[in-house]
């Protein structure tokens, strides 16, 4: 990982703003919307639980709630971002209802999957919407 570029990609492009770090080890802590990240650069006696190598994010989903998807996309687009899943509608099956958000899927420079979405309320299950994906 290598934080100064983390730093650019989050606070620069995504619209994370960093609340406090330090250069030795290289750390941030990051805040957007109440969502927040702690980087760390990689050293030889962190905290590792398996041997380090790219990508880093292999099987990790981060799902980051925002008020409006739209001008990170612009963001993403604007910077040559290319997004592992476009913008979206989904619907998700919950126990009394569908819960439905706006959302997109990013990686971010060290590979870990982020999926930003927006909120669209809940519908009654009998009542699935006209378009986008249910997943019961």
């Amino acid at each position: 990982m290598n934080v100064a570029q983390s730093i650019d990609f989050y606070c620069g492009t995504l619209g994370f703003r960093k609340l406090y770090g330090r250069d030795n080890p290289p750390f941030a802590y990051l805040e957007r919307e109440g969502a927040q990240i702690m980087l760390e650069q990689f050293e030889p006696d962190g905290w590792l639980t398996a041997e380090m190598e790219r990508p880093f994010g292999r099987g990790i989903n981060f799902q980051i709630e925002t008020t409006a998807i739209d001008p990170m996309v612009d963001a993403l687009e604007t910077a040559g971002t290319p997004l592992f899943r476009e913008p979206e509608e989904a619907w998700y099956g919950g126990q009394d209802c569908l819960y439905g958000q706006r959302q997109f899927l990013v990686l971010d420079p060290d590979g870990y999957l982020l999926r930003f979405c927006q909120d669209l309320g809940q519908r009654p299950l009998d009542n699935p919407p006209d378009s986008g994906r249910v997943r019961a």
